[in-house]
């Protein structure tokens, strides 16, 4: 009998370590949504209530989805972690059609923005700035095909999940940035200010690395080495943003901002 139940203790053992460790992704999930709500807590959510907020229907809807989609991670990874799977992949489904409206919204909202900004004088580094909010939509849409390519090989599902939802916490950052600059106040947000220097906007983007270095050292600690997903993702995220200067400055950038103002007239 003591053998017995000694070796379903030693069983046990590592299922509940295995349960503690799937928990990692629900905190990360957590982590990314705190970062994404908080981050637009003075420019957004706390003018909301005083009406101080200056911008029309498009940046409500644009926040509502970008919200909802790290409470819809956060969910996620929660029902993957307890092992409701079956609502885990209809929840999927609903997913899919807000990842797509993201991206739409999300591409014009940018060039609204870059509209305002050209009608308030900033030329040049308004055009340039484009390329920030529209590289960080292209790898989210990247890395979240990725994810449904890969739906049948979880560990790697997961981890581009997480990927494609850093890509988008850029914006949540900058905001931090942007109060310590200003010290913002009733009505103010980036976008009713100059756009900011590119080095400072990939300081921001760099500090985001932060969770995928997370993200390979839990997986060094769980089985002696990175997955390869952090690795390829981190430096595809790094390499997108060291980009932005050299592409955003050039002539061809610059026309093409113009372009899309012209299409979304």
């Amino acid at each position: 009998m003591a053998t017995t139940t000694a070796a379903a203790a030693a069983m046990a053992a590592p299922a509940r370590t295995a349960a503690r460790r799937s928990f990692f992704y629900v905190w990360m999930a957590a982590a990314c949504a705190a970062v994404a709500i908080g981050g637009f807590l003075p420019t957004y959510w706390l003018q909301l209530p005083g009406r101080t907020f200056i911008g029309p229907p498009l940046l409500h809807i644009h926040g509502a989805l970008f919200t909802a989609w790290t409470l819809l991670l956060l969910s996620q990874t929660l029902l993957a972690a307890r092992g409701r799977l079956r609502h885990h992949r209809a929840w999927g489904l609903a997913g899919i059609a807000l990842a797509s409206a993201m991206v739409v919204v999300g591409i014009v909202t940018a060039i609204y923005s870059l509209k305002v900004e050209l009608a308030a004088g900033h030329g040049d580094a308004a055009r340039t700035f484009l390329i920030v909010p529209l590289t960080a939509l292209a790898l989210f849409a990247g890395f979240f095909v990725a994810a449904i390519v890969n739906l049948e090989h979880a560990e790697t599902h997961k981890r581009l999940m997480l990927l494609a939802t850093i890509t988008l916490l850029q914006a949540a950052v900058g905001r931090v940035g942007f109060i310590l600059a200003t010290g913002g106040g009733p009505g103010r947000r980036p976008g009713l200010a100059p756009p900011p220097p590119m080095i400072v906007v990939n300081v921001s983007a760099m500090i985001l690395l932060l969770f995928v270095v997370a993200g390979a050292v839990h997986d060094w600690r769980r089985s002696g080495r990175p997955s390869r997903v952090w690795l390829i993702g981190g430096a595809v995220i790094a390499v997108a943003v060291l980009l932005h200067g050299p592409i955003g400055h050039s002539a061809a950038w610059l026309a093409f901002a113009d372009w899309t103002t012209r299409i979304a007239a």
